[in-house]
Parts: C-alpha cells; structure tokens; sequence
C-alpha cells in the first residue's frame, strides 16, 4: 500500500468549497490555483486509481470556466465526462475524491444525482453538443438566460453524432457554448479526416476581435463597401484562426486557436463570448494530455486510466496476473487465424488497445482498423467488407456496440452478412459503473432473425469461440466474454470451431443423468455455478452443470434432457432480463415441460442500474453469485 508523505501544499486550493469561491480568486492567482488543482489530483487518483490524464487536460479550462460563468446556474456539460476531476474538486467533493470508482463512493464520470453542478449524465462520447441544444432549447422556451457550455474533448468529436449536432445548433439561437478540447488524444491516437485536419490548423491567435472590429468599420461604410470590407474580414479571419470555416458553414460563430492552458488567453476569450445572443459559438482550444504531470505526458496513452501509482515517480502498482486477460486472449486467438487467412480483418471503434487488437495491427496494419468513435460506421463498414468476401471481426464494448443497434439490424442481420461480433466487457464490469455494463446485448441480440449468439464460460472456450466465429460463414455471429482475467485454466494451442447451436455438459449430478438441480450457464457465472454446486452436493443436493454456449439458437436438446431428469433448472446470465432465460422459458413453456412440476428459476441481472463496486459485489448485489445459488436452490426444494 502506498504511504504518502509529500502531500502537496495546496493553501489557495484548501480555501475553495464552491465554484462561488473560485470567482472570488483575482485573475492574478489563478494559475496558483490551477497548479495546486492539478497536483491535489495527482496524489488523490495516485490512491484510488482512475481517468488521470484527460483531467490534467483541461485543469486550467476547469478553473477559467468556474471564474468566468455562474455555475451551477450557467451549465457546463462535460464529453467525455471522465474528464471532470478538477471539476468534482472545485464542486464541493475534494473531500470525498480518495472514494471516487469505489463502492458507495463518488462516480469517475459526471452523475446528475451526485452534484447540482453535473448538469448532464456522461460515460459515453459526442452526447455534449445534442444535450446543450436540447438545454438551450428548453431554457428559450421557459424565457431564461443563463449560459449552456458543452465542452467536448479526448476524441469525442470523432464521433458522428457530434457532427449531426453541430449541423442542428442553429436552432439555439444564442448563450449557447460549444469548448472544442482539442488535445489530438483520446484513448488511444485518434483517426481520421478531422483529427488530420485539426493538426494542420493550430497557428492561429485570432480572437473575436477581428470580426468585431470589422464588422464596427463596415457599419459606418456605403453598404457595397461595407459588405466587401465584411466578407473580406470573413474570408481573412477563417484564413488566421486556423481553418474555422468548416465550423462557420455549421452555423458557429468559431473562435479560435487558444492556449488551453493559458489563463491570460482564456479568461478574456470566455468574457468575450459569454452571453452572446447572435448565434452558437464554437472555442477551439489546444491542449495537452497529461498536463503538468511528466510520467502521464511521456506515456504513450498519456495516463488515460491508472490503477494505483507512486504520485512522486509515475510508477504503477502492479500486481501479479493469475490468467491472461479476456482482451488478449481474444487478441492473441485472432492473430492466429488471421496468419492462416488473409480475408480476416479487425475493425473497432477507437480501442484499440482495450480490445485487444494493438498487437493485431502491429503484424497487419493493413487489416486492422481503427474507425474513430462511430460505432455506426464501425458496424456498416464492416457489413461492407462482409459484402466483398472479406471476414470481418468488429470488437466493441458490450455498452458501445448499444450505439450501432440499428446497423446491427438493417445492415447487417437483414441482408445475412457474416460480421463476426467480439463483444468485451460483457456483464458488470466494475469501477466503471452502470454507463459501461454489458447488460442487454444477450436480449437485443438473440431478437434478430440469422444472428448466432455465443458466450464464453472461460478463456479456453473463448479461444474455440473465435475460432467458430472465422470458419463461421452463413451470417452474423457474435461471442461475448467479461473484463479482467480469464479463470487460469489451460488454453488450448489452437482453437476448435464449435458445432453451432450445441452446449455441453460439465458435469453430471449421477451417472444414470437424473439429478435434484441442473444449473444451466451462460457465460462467465460457471465459476460460481461449480462454487455452489460443491456446496451443495456437501449438503446431500444432487447437481448437473451444463454450459450453454449458445444462446440463439438453443441447444434443445440439451435443455430437454435437464427438464426431463431434474426437479429444477436454474438459468445463469450475465444480462438482463429478456436474455438467455427468457429464450430457455420460452421452449419450456412452448413444449408443455413445466407441466410435470418442473421447476424454472431464472438468474439475470435485476431490473435496475448497479453502482460501481468491485465485480465480485456487484454480482453479490446481483444475486449472481454461488450464495444467491444455494439460496435459490434450497428455496426451491
């Protein structure tokens, strides 16, 4: 355990409890200010683990805004909301930051129900301009006046739903604030067209200034001079600023390139755009990732999420892995089948190194793609690739992949494309909390006609579901597998393609088959299934464990087997209701099997969004661990 003993001296910093106090700093101070934010932060996440190098980002944002604009009555929107430490410190929860992604602690992304000044909810990207427009609207139509900010940053504008935002804004007409962090991160490097042409654009120094001058000397001008001297001023503005035309023809009046960690440029641009009633405004800002804190500027992900570390050297807490994690398993697995087929391709939405893929595409460059923050295009793109004979891979977060639902249906199960879906982070995941929870992927994706539905019970089987998924070819297939480390079992050396559609049976509770309880898995809960079941055979309870594999299609017989030699079948799923049980009910009840006094008990997680806790207490909380097993078990006898 880390024992600190350089706490910083923060005295300027200890004076704060409100924004209110920040606004009573002189401008003079501020950066003192800021300089103390930013070390308090480094030594609490140096305790706690979390989003450390995207807050060190925008310290000085964070406390220009808070100077300039009357929060909470003015509204700041945070995108991507793991970006708002220096903010929960300067809103009254320094004192609870050392709990921040801990159990009954505060959340590492903004939460409306945990401060006033959290005024929109984040854990996801690109949401920031489509919630302030909203919130601009809906002040507007209630006559009020106070300011809507959404700062959007670390690769969120990749993302199309920016872009359809921005394309809407005009609609709010005024007060409304758009802070571009442009900081040429995100998780890791960002891709594509706009990321390229933000780097090329970052000479200008050009202010409103310019324009309101011009548009003072055109006004008391003949009108055609005016209007040439005007539209000059247009063109010779855009030109200086750094490329804000494409921001212009949005509806934005741009502003911009701006030192983000200059508070002599920001205080006095913020001043000069708040309260601007003409048209929305777009600041684009420069930044860096990892600010001020050496380790996390000289790492290649800038310290975007840290577990522990020593505050003074940067240098991580490690601990010992028991089993490769899930991620590489699935990384490693892929890269063996792409060395044997070159039409086996990897695509995923700017998490590259989350998924597993940054060895992938450093022996295929040319067959790994890293598309942004747009799972949309991720999905469709793939389905493309599909079209053309490729085998597409597309690896997303269980919680991401929710975004592309609707090119998962119409582009890719409607026409029977052979997408090869890698859903990570399948259940509860943690720290992370509710935002990031695979909780309904199993149930929206087992409603789709030609989809196959797979879940690994561990790492050796996630190894043979990769390997069904590429010699798969009559339509979607999908497989999903949890966060953190695999059970520690063997992996076999080369996957075997599953026969679709069949489970297997991990143990019979007597040899003639019949048994008291058959406890059927899908997914990661095996482990906990063989916890319960030893405890209860202790108890004189017969028990049959059978790991599904397959949710769509079901293995019937498999279950028509459990349902005819055992009193009870008991469901496991690490999702939500509609999922894996209902498919299971619903041929029970379709082939008249309850009616013999069969008993069904279904475990999925409950109708509600579990806080961030350690995994194993919020599958406690869940009522899918080996305890809530035998309790249901017994219940049930």
């Amino acid at each position: 355990m880390l024992v600190n003993n350089n706490k910083p001296h923060t005295p300027l910093l200890d004076t704060i409890n409100s924004p209110a106090d920040v606004r009573k700093i002189a401008d003079m101070d501020l950066q003192q200010l800021a300089d103390e934010l930013r070390a308090d932060m480094i030594d609490s996440v140096s305790y706690t683990g979390g989003h450390l190098g995207a807050g060190l980002g925008v310290v000085e944002l964070t406390v220009a805004l808070h100077k300039v604009f009357n929060t909470p009555d003015d509204k700041i929107i945070w995108d991507v909301g793991h970006q708002v430490y220096p903010h929960k410190i300067l809103t009254g929860r320094r004192d609870r930051m050392h709990t921040i992604r801990q159990g009954g602690g505060l959340s590492g992304f903004t939460k409306r129900t945990e401060s006033e000044y959290d005024t929109f909810g984040a854990g996801h990207s690109s949401t920031s301009i489509s919630a302030g427009v909203g919130m601009a609207l809906a002040r507007d139509i209630k006559g009020e006046k106070h300011n809507i900010i959404s700062v959007i940053g670390d690769g969120s504008i990749t993302a199309g739903m920016a872009y359809e935002a921005m394309n809407n804004a005009h609609v709010a007409n005024g007060r409304l604030i758009v802070i571009l962090n442009d900081n040429d991160m995100s998780i890791d490097r960002p891709v594509g067209a706009m990321s390229a042409y933000f780097a090329r654009h970052l000479s200008g120094d050009t202010y409103m200034t310019l324009r309101d001058i011009g548009k003072k000397v055109a006004a008391v001008l003949p009108r055609p001079v005016g209007y040439a001297l005007a539209q000059t001023e247009e063109y010779t503005r855009t030109l200086l600023s750094g490329g804000g035309a494409f921001f212009e023809a949005m509806g934005f009046y741009y502003v911009g390139v701006v030192d983000g960690h200059n508070l002599d440029h920001l205080l006095p641009v913020l001043r000069n755009i708040k309260d601007e009633d003409d048209k929305p405004i777009l600041l684009h800002i420069k930044t860096v990732k990892g600010k001020g804190y050496g380790p996390a500027e000289n790492s290649a992900d800038k310290y975007h999420g840290v577990g522990k570390f020593d505050a003074k050297t940067g240098e991580m807490v490690k601990s010992i892995p028991n089993a490769p994690k899930y991620q590489d398993v699935f990384g490693e697995s892929l890269m063996k089948h792409a060395a044997k087929d070159k039409k086996i391709v990897a695509l995923t939405a700017a998490m590259l190194s989350g998924s597993g893929l940054i060895k992938f595409q450093d022996t295929y460059p040319d067959r790994c793609f890293d598309m942004g923050i747009a799972e949309q295009h991720v999905v469709t793109a793939a389905a493309g690739m599909a079209c053309e004979g490729l085998k597409p891979f597309v690896a997303l977060y269980s919680t991401f992949l929710q975004r592309a639902y609707d090119q998962v249906v119409h582009d890719v199960a409607i026409q029977n494309l052979p997408v090869r879906f890698a859903i990570d982070r399948a259940g509860l995941v943690g720290a992370d909390g509710p935002t990031h929870a695979g909780s309904f992927d199993i149930g929206f994706l087992c409603a789709l006609p030609n989809m196959v539905v797979m879940a690994a019970s561990d790492e050796a089987e996630l190894v043979h579901m990769v390997a069904t998924a590429a010699a798969y070819d009559d339509g979607p297939i999908a497989f999903r597998y949890p966060r953190g480390e695999g059970v520690g079992i063997e992996l076999p050396e080369d996957g075997v393609p599953l026969e679709i559609g069949k489970g297997r049976i991990v143990k019979r509770g007597n040899p003639d088959g019949k048994a008291d309880v058959a406890i059927l898995s899908f997914g990661t809960r095996m482990e906990e299934a063989c916890k319960a079941a030893e405890q209860l055979e202790a108890d004189g309870i017969s028990v049959t464990i059978a790991d599904a594999r397959f949710a769509k299609p079901l293995d019937l017989g498999l279950i028509d087997d459990l349902a005819k030699n055992h009193k009870i079948i008991l469901t496991l799923e690490e999702g939500s209701i509609g999922g894996f049980a209902s498919m299971v009910l619903d041929h029970l009840a379709k082939n008249d099997l309850l009616s013999d006094g069969l008993k069904f008990r279904p475990h999925y997680l409950p109708d509600t969004y579990i806080n961030h806790n350690t995994p194993a207490k919020m599958y406690e909380e869940a009522g899918l661990n080996a305890a809530a097993i035998i309790e249901a078990v017994k219940s049930a006898l």
